[in-house]
């Protein structure tokens, strides 16, 4: 029977927690890891009509991009909308699991989603990380080195952009003297010794520490394994906020706009003034994206699609690229489809469902 875990454990396999923004509240909100699942509901905002929505349709479990709890909570009284869907999914026994900022930061997360439903090609990270990176440096018996190396590669090191199986290798000596309560693989108790060694070098994703260190261990031929982790200072190509990429044909600002109402079931955009004939590179960004406009600008897109500009920060596109203000929500929904995905991918067996109710606190008129 899966437990609530088992979900936990292959949404976070795909967007590890480790990438959330420091501000984000991701992860299990109510409930326990420990809970059967009857059922998944997928939403972009739990709130208390998503709860009831989840009783109704034997769902015990609801996966929310947007965290319902941002900040502490200090009473549970009912005063506000966060409180009274806690008390609701508490006093109903269903959990509440949020992936947010996280899902947002991985390449095949909430952009990705909005690249493919406006068809971009070509499709990278906009803002790549730094600080999401480390190397490690392993000393092992040239005999060893390919399986080591396997092992490592299996748990994900050595992955830089579109290349795979990345390592730097030099040929030296190792020397040792095993003291008295050593068990070698190679040399006796007391005696030096010394044996041909790869120096091996790989970098692999900070979040893979445990599980990189756990394969190299059980790899290695040695009881102590020589080795050194260090922070690097590399951007991550694969991890960080926004994407950008080609449309397969150039389109006017009338066309491109139009394109996106249909591809993205929009009422209206709002939008800049383009000062170029034809739109080719696309920049995105899930949400609120005003924070990238200089890094689409940076990386010559024609077109900025996001959420959540203020009026001021329109007359920053200066005819040089068009910013194409989408709406937050509208930006989000599809990661409903995101996530069901995901499940249904790995779980043939559990009940998932889109939400129903339209969590958009926006309405137009």
């Amino acid at each position: 029977m899966t437990k609530i875990k088992d979900i936990i454990s292959v949404l976070e396999n795909i967007a590890p927690r480790g990438y959330q923004e420091n501000y984000d509240n991701s992860g299990l909100i109510t409930g326990s890891f420990n809970d059967k699942v009857t059922g998944v509901l997928v939403t972009l905002d739990c709130i208390e009509s998503v709860v009831e929505e989840a009783i109704r349709k034997n769902c015990n479990l609801i996966v929310a991009h947007h965290p319902i709890v941002f900040k502490g909570l200090k009473q549970l009284n009912g005063k506000n909308y966060v409180e009274r869907t806690i008390i609701k999914a508490i006093k109903n026994d269903i959990a509440i699991y949020a992936i947010h900022t996280n899902l947002d930061n991985v390449h095949n997360g909430v952009n990705a989603k909005i690249a493919e439903k406006i068809g971009l090609e070509n499709v990278r990270v906009l803002a790549p990380k730094a600080d999401t990176l480390l190397k490690l440096e392993v000393f092992i018996p040239t005999q060893h080195t390919q399986q080591v190396l396997e092992a490592l590669h299996k748990a994900g090191a050595g992955n830089i952009g579109n290349y795979s199986h990345c390592s730097f290798k030099v040929v030296g000596t190792g020397t040792f003297r095993p003291n008295a309560s050593a068990n070698p693989t190679i040399g006796k108790r007391g005696e030096q010794e010394s044996v041909q060694e790869d120096k091996v070098e790989l970098i692999f994703p900070a979040v893979l520490k445990v599980a990189i260190l756990e394969a190299m261990n059980h790899a290695h031929p040695y009881e102590e394994v020589a080795h050194c982790i260090q922070a690097v200072e590399n951007t991550n190509q694969n991890i960080g906020a926004g994407m950008i990429g080609e449309l397969p044909s150039p389109k006017t600002p009338e066309e491109f706009l139009i394109h996106i109402k249909s591809q993205m079931s929009l009422n209206t955009i709002k939008y800049t003034s383009f000062d170029g004939e034809k739109i080719k590179t696309v920049a995105i960004c899930g949400g609120s994206g005003s924070f990238l406009l200089n890094h689409a600008k940076v990386n010559s897109a024609d077109v900025f699609v996001t959420g959540d500009f203020k009026y001021h920060e329109f007359f920053d596109g200066e005819g040089k690229i068009m910013i194409a203000d989408i709406g937050h929500y509208e930006s989000e929904v599809f990661t409903k489809e995101l996530i069901d995905g995901f499940l249904r991918e790995n779980f043939a067996n559990i009940a998932s469902y889109l939400s129903e109710v339209d969590t958009n606190p926006v309405k137009y008129f």
